[in-house]
């Protein structure tokens, strides 16, 4: 028996309400933490405003917002099954006939829309408002903008130019970009033979040039050289320094292919990108795994009681499925699980775990 359009229709719009009321109030509590914590941190800054804090923190919130879909998915599908068997919803829909599997299909078709959607338009759309923000937030925070960018410690950057290779090593990203702090360079004759190394107080991005200010250069044959502005050719754009720095989560789905190819022809591990992409691609997979657990958890309490053991039963699904998931991002990203492996495999392991339970719970 297949169920009707109309109840399908029905199902739906109760799932989506459930899970985007529950994303809505876990964006402004979000969005509140966040606020007080620019606050903090840039209360005595020159410039400060409260406005120009809460913007900040608007643009920020829909790419922090991107850890708690799954779990907003998960309980929003709860609350949706719980509501719908109190209003005997779900019991007339039995009595007529139509099993758990039927009457989950719409949940579930929820989740795999709600997985590419997030993927395909959310991410894009989140990332370009972090790229925002940080613009709104330059010059505010100083030697803290750092954790606008989600990026901590120092950075390595290999680049190839006219002159040859060079890597470059800095400790803060500025202006979107185009210019970096403290940096030491190492440049290379096209041969591969050291040449020289730079310190400068920082480097400017220009066309196809770094402009590196009060720079002191060290080379094997001569005393040092102190230079005003020192010149150093690139083949990087703006955009490729700043994703290079950057973490993964900063880089828009659609970007990641060709970041993945860029960082690969430079010489530089990809793990960390292509296992963001892969996960990214893995997410409807993950929803789905959600929609599952909710109903197996929910479903035999609808019938025999026990709200704290579902609640419970969903804390416990999704504590063992985050817990799987940043195990699978840690062996992925220092390369020891594939990135295809580790991105699959919370799904592909939660997929199965609501089916066993739904299978032993209806048909055991």
């Amino acid at each position: 028996m297949i169920l009707g359009r109309t109840l399908s229709v029905y199902f739906s719009g109760r799932f989506i309400k459930a899970i985007l009321g529950l994303f809505l109030f876990a964006a402004v509590l979000l969005f509140l933490f966040d606020v007080l914590e620019l606050v903090r941190r840039g209360s005595d800054r020159e410039g400060f405003t409260v406005m120009r804090v809460a913007y900040i923190s608007l643009l920020r919130v829909p790419l922090l917002l991107e850890q708690v879909i799954p779990f907003t998915v998960l309980f929003g599908a709860i609350a949706a099954f719980v509501t719908l068997s109190r209003a005997l919803e779900l019991v007339v829909t039995r009595a007529a006939g139509i099993s758990v599997w039927q009457f989950s299909t719409p949940a579930v078709l929820v989740g795999l829309f709600l997985g590419v959607f997030s993927i395909t338009v959310y991410n894009p759309a989140a990332v370009y408002l972090q790229q925002k923000s940080e613009e709104a937030a330059a010059g505010l925070f100083g030697a803290d903008q750092t954790f606008l960018l989600q990026s901590s410690g120092e950075v390595w950057v290999r680049q190839d130019g006219l002159d040859g290779e060079s890597v470059l090593r800095a400790s803060q990203l500025l202006d979107n970009g185009t210019r970096l702090l403290r940096v030491t360079v190492f440049t290379f004759d096209e041969d591969g033979t050291f040449r020289e190394r730079i310190e400068a107080e920082q480097a400017r991005l220009g066309n196809e040039t770094w402009y590196l200010d009060d720079a002191i250069v060290y080379t094997t044959e001569n005393d040092p050289q102190s230079y005003s502005v020192y010149q150093i050719s690139t083949f990087l754009t703006a955009t490729e320094v700043r994703e290079s720095i950057g973490s993964p989560e900063s880089i828009s789905f659609w970007n990641l292919p060709r970041f993945i190819e860029l960082a690969r022809n430079a010489g530089l591990p990809a793990y960390r990108y292509n296992l963001q992409y892969q996960s990214l691609l893995a997410r409807p997979l993950l929803l789905i795994a959600m929609i599952l657990i909710a109903a197996a958890v929910s479903l035999k309490v609808s019938r025999f009681g026990g709200l704290g053991r579902m609640i419970l039963g969903g804390i416990l699904s999704g504590f063992v499925l985050y817990v799987l998931t940043e195990l699978a991002k840690d062996f992925g990203g220092a390369g020891i699980v594939p990135p295809l492996v580790a991105a699959w495999a919370p799904g592909i392991f939660g997929v199965l775990m609501g089916l066993t339970i739904l299978l032993h719970q209806e048909d055991g």
